[in-house]
């Protein structure tokens, strides 16, 4: 049940309890001393009734009339609030009941006063023994205490009532935030990331609010990131289909025209009737052989840039080992540096595709325009932790030392290509220039798919 209560009515339930705690605690305290205190009341109002017959019985036995003297005194006591003397031969005369309001209930006098003390006190009036009869009456002192019981719990009460629908307001305010927190979370929900919370309340929520704005709009721009991601990623596609058609018309089209020429004059070499010249046959043979080479040699460039040529036979460290050898034969002056360490081993496809097209394409810039006469290439493996969470990764450094970038230069379509492709798989890519050289480095997550 605790756990259905929202966080007001906890609030306002522990506030009741604590305050009807309280207030019971203070009116058993009091019920607890009453007994004690009727008890030390009634005799002190005994030692002071019997000393003060001790002081006036002189007075009386030298009266004319000793017994009407003493009757009057003992008549005049009787008026008094919490004891009675009376005459052991003369009934106790009644006494006035406490002041209306104030009187005690039966069950409060029977539970600190259930008797009453009386004490007899011999007295010599006129030469004659007689009996004196002290009676407390502790009914006033009972009321008295009765009414501060009563009293304390009104004016408790009244002060718990007050408190608590102070409290009530005070939480209800204090927490009024949440109710805009939870329709902004709503609306978050719903794809409106640009709903914002004004800050509110406690100090606590007001921060949250602050955060949860934050939230949005990292949010908002996450899905507009993504948005851009998906837009460029079209738009790259669309590049690569038009680059591949455009070599596939500028370089497989005329090489199937010479095909399909050399072999309309084969065709026409053998419809006639005189002998074929050998020396043609040849020449058209030989034409034949050499653009079959070229379509062979165009197919490879279209398949390597389609997919790596041995990398999922051989492996990622051979096929990196072959790409940079086939860099160093084109251009034996630039001097390639490679570190790869041993747990750099083949694992998983899309990881080692990446791996080998970030490798692919920063070189390829290094040789077209950094005019570096040194390169470096380092693949090592490293684990990052991230929210808290312990996550693989290889690290793909290119490090060269030609002119670098200017500051206004705008990365080109294969590293902004690259770098998508890492924010899909959960990476990243970096392009830094000193004046040095430029060095891009590549974070690939190890189990990217």
């Amino acid at each position: 049940m605790w756990q259905k209560l929202s966080l007001r009515a906890r609030i306002n339930l522990l506030l009741a309890l604590v305050l009807a705690l309280g207030l019971a605690i203070n009116i058993g305290r009091l019920a607890l001393e009453a007994a004690p205190r009727v008890l030390a009341e009634d005799q002190s109002v005994i030692r002071l009734a019997r000393a003060f017959v001790e002081t006036i019985m002189d007075e009386v036995n030298d009266a004319p009339d000793p017994d009407a003297r003493l009757n009057r005194i003992v008549g005049d006591l009787g008026q008094l609030r919490h004891v009675s003397v009376t005459r052991q031969a003369m009934p106790e005369p009644m006494r006035p009941s406490p002041g209306a309001g104030r009187a005690a209930p039966a069950w409060f006098i029977a539970l600190v006063h259930p008797d009453k003390t009386s004490v007899s006190m011999p007295v010599i009036v006129a030469g004659k023994g007689d009996t004196l009869v002290i009676t407390s009456h502790p009914d006033d002192e009972i009321a008295e205490i009765w009414d501060g019981i009563v009293t304390q719990l009104v004016v408790g009460s009244l002060i718990g009532v007050a408190l608590f629908g102070i409290t009530m307001l005070v939480v209800g305010r204090a927490l009024a935030p949440l109710a805009d927190l939870s329709d902004a979370m709503s609306r978050i929900e719903a794809g409106a990331y640009d709903s914002r919370v004004k800050p509110g309340g406690a100090p606590e929520l007001a921060a949250l609010c602050g955060k949860l704005n934050h939230l949005a709009g990292a949010l908002g721009e996450a899905v507009e990131e993504k948005r851009r991601l998906a837009e460029r990623t079209v738009s790259l596609q669309d590049i690569e289909r038009k680059e591949i058609a455009r070599e596939l018309h500028d370089e497989f089209g005329p090489h199937l025209f010479a095909l399909r020429a050399h072999a309309s004059a084969l065709m026409r070499l053998s419809e006639t009737d005189t002998p074929p010249d050998m020396v043609a046959l040849r020449r058209h043979g030989q034409a034949i052989l050499d653009q079959v080479n070229a379509v062979q040699q165009f197919n490879r460039r279209i398949l390597e840039r389609l997919r790596p040529v041995g990398l999922a036979e051989l492996g990622l460290r051979e096929a990196l080992g072959a790409l940079v050898r086939l860099w160093r034969e084109s251009r034996p002056e630039i001097v390639i540096e490679t570190r790869f360490t041993d747990t750099v081993v083949r694992s998983n496809e899309t990881a080692e595709l990446t791996i080998y097209r970030v490798v692919q394409e920063a070189l390829t810039n290094v040789f077209r325009h950094a005019d570096a006469t040194a390169v470096d290439v380092t693949i090592e493996p490293l684990q990052q932790t991230m929210a808290g969470h312990r996550r693989s990764y290889t690290r793909v450094r290119v490090r060269d030392d030609g002119r670098g970038l200017k500051p206004e230069h705008k990365l080109g379509f294969g590293l902004v290509g690259m770098r998508e492709r890492l924010l899909a798989l959960g990476g990243t890519l970096t392009v830094a220039s000193t004046g040095a050289g430029v060095t891009i480095e590549a974070m690939v997550p190890a189990d990217a798919a």
